[in-house]
Order: structure tokens, then C-alpha cells, then sequence
């Protein structure tokens, strides 16, 4: 039985990504067995004055941690990651995993994945959504909206919306190339699905990821001033039916917390939660770090990002965001 559920966030792909994209060192780990490959852990290491020098297995995303065929595997790679966390001196090493693991580390659970099984025709998964859904779907239709998928061509209108968004919410943005760079690593598994006006203007996009059996949507997001159209209806719709046409069996609507508006949203869907298990290698034990954004710390930053100019938070928000996992 393996330690952890391999995620497409264990492919080596993911190396090139972060160090272009953000500048972090990263450490991948490999245990194997007679030549053969039995575990892998990536590591990234984030250091700046304002968040502090620590790891995380994998920033910026869902999952992470330790993949292994054995759990005296993910031993071994688990204690060489502690030696250069102790090299680095860093305070905390955390691993975003799906499976509980061993006692020895604390966990916060907060977290779950919501996921939907999905059917090979998309007409049984649209038969099997409720009367009032069906509508919700079909009002951007009748306002006009229409559905692109594609990728880099997609992109211009997916960081518009995104980055509006961020700002909305409080949050510094990624940069541009961050999505650029996925899309050039993962050509045959990643696109962007837009929904736009009439006129052609961005209302809500999102950006999708395959691996195996599953695609995920790490990255979604929607026009307020288009809400009473409920373009994101018409955008969730459209990804599902995708998914069912390119055959995955599984559709991840991305981590909420249990009973949140995001949590109701993907819920009516037909999405049932996993539990999530973000386990921690304290330096100096104590409390589990709050690099969230629900820490009172950040409070007033949050309230002052979301006054900003839209065109400065592109400019300045990746070099803050780049420091938070």
C-alpha cells in the first residue's frame, strides 16, 4: 500500500514551472529499489523577509507531499527531507497530502477536495442536476454568452477576470507568465475554458488540469458585474461536459472548507467531499504556522489590496504573492 496518492503535482514537469515562474529553490527526493523509482517528495523552499524562510510540498497548489509505494519509503524520504530542512534552517516544512500518514506530525484538516464522479455522457450528468440548476445554466445562454475552450489563446481574457478577481477578494496575483509557463509544460493536459458577452468581453473563466482519471480547476473565477447573468453557471457546466467528452472519470472542483458559500456552490453540483490532511515538520515544535488569509494579522493589508488600481495590484501583486504558498 502506497503512502500518498500521487497527484500530477509529483510530476518533474512542476520543477521547471515553479523556479521560472517564482525564482524558489526546489528539492526532489526519490527513493528507489533495485533501479526502480519507489517514491518521490518535491520540496520548495521560500525565503523572504516578510513571510519567512520555510518549505511546502507543493506551494501555490492543492497537493503535494510525499508519493510512495511504501510507507517506510515515505520514512526514508520524509528524513531526508528534515536534514536539509535543518541545513536550510528553515522553520516548517508542510505537506499537502490526501492521506492521513503516520501520528508523528501534526495535521490541520480543515480542508477537503470536492469531487464529482462522472459519467462517460454528459447528457446523464446534465439529467441528473436539479430543475433550478438546468435554469441557472441556461440563463447566460439566453443573455447571450458563449463558451470557448481553448489554451494560450485563452489566456489575455482568463488573467483579466482572474486578476480582477484577486484584487476583489484582497489577494496579490500571480503574474501572466506563472499561467503561460503551465501551459507551455503541459501542453496535451491543460486549457482554459472562457465565458464571454456578446460583445465579446471576458464574464468568467477558468483554468483546467488533467492527470489520469481526474481533472481539476485550481484556478476559476467571474466577473462581478455579470452576476446577475451567472456566467460561472454556464462556465462549470461547460468544464463538466468537457471532462465527460475527454473521458476522465472524476471532476475536482478544487479545496473549500466545510459548510463556506464555495463549499454550498460546488456542492449543488453533485461534488462529495475527501478529506484533506496538510501535515507539518515544526523546527522548534510550537504552533502551526497562519499563513492564511483568515489570520488577523493580514486583515488591514487585505481591506488595503482591495482599494488598489487594478493595473497596479498586476504590477506589484507577484512579487508578494511569490512568498505565499
Amino acid at each position: 500500500m502506497g503512502s500518498a496518492v500521487s497527484a500530477c503535482y509529483h510530476l518533474s514537469g512542476w520543477k521547471n514551472v515553479i523556479e521560472g515562474s517564482f525564482g524558489h529553490k526546489t528539492y526532489y527526493l526519490a527513493s528507489k529499489n533495485d533501479g526502480r523509482m519507489t517514491g518521490v517528495l518535491p520540496l520548495v523552499q521560500l525565503k523572504s523577509l516578510l513571510f519567512g524562510n520555510f518549505m511546502v510540498s507543493l506551494p501555490y497548489f492543492n497537493y503535494g507531499g510525499a508519493c510512495s509505494d511504501t510507507d517506510d519509503d515515505r520514512r526514508e524520504l520524509l528524513k531526508e527531507a528534515e536534514q536539509i530542512a535543518l541545513d536550510q534552517k528553515v522553520s516548517h516544512i508542510e505537506l499537502r497530502e490526501e492521506q492521513a500518514g503516520d501520528s508523528s506530525l501534526p495535521a490541520r484538516t480543515e480542508k477537503v477536495s470536492m469531487r464529482l464522479p462522472l459519467p462517460a455522457d454528459p447528457e446523464q450528468l446534465w439529467n441528473s442536476f436539479s430543475s433550478k440548476l438546468r435554469s441557472q445554466v441556461k440563463r447566460p445562454e439566453k443573455a447571450g454568452m458563449r463558451v470557448t475552450i481553448g489554451k494560450e489563446d485563452q489566456l489575455d481574457g482568463f488573467y483579466d477576470v482572474f486578476s480582477r478577481n484577486m484584487r476583489d477578494l484582497g489577494t496579490p496575483v500571480y503574474a501572466k507568465s506563472f499561467f503561460r509557463n503551465i501551459l507551455s509544460a503541459f501542453p496535451d493536459t491543460t486549457w482554459i475554458c472562457t465565458v464571454s458577452t456578446q460583445s465579446g468581453a471576458p464574464a468568467a473563466s477558468g483554468f483546467l488540469l488533467g492527470f489520469k482519471e481526474i481533472m481539476e480547476i485550481p484556478w476559476a473565477s467571474s466577473v462581478k458585474a455579470f452576476n446577475r447573468e451567472s456566467p460561472n453557471m454556464l462556465l462549470y457546466w461547460s468544464v463538466l461536459k468537457f471532462a465527460c467528452e475527454k473521458g476522465y472519470a472524476t471532476f475536482d472542483f478544487g479545496r473549500s472548507t466545510r459548510g463556506v458559500g464555495t463549499y454550498r456552490f460546488k456542492e449543488q453540483w453533485g461534488a462529495r467531499p475527501v478529506q484533506l490532511y496538510w501535515h507539518y515538520w515544526l523546527r522548534n515544535g510550537g504552533k502551526l504556522p497562519e499563513l492564511n488569509p483568515h489570520n488577523p494579522k493580514y486583515r488591514t493589508a487585505i481591506q488595503v489590496w482591495k482599494s488598489l488600481p487594478l493595473a497596479l495590484t498586476k504590477m506589484i501583486g507577484p512579487h508578494i504573492v511569490k512568498n505565499l504558498p
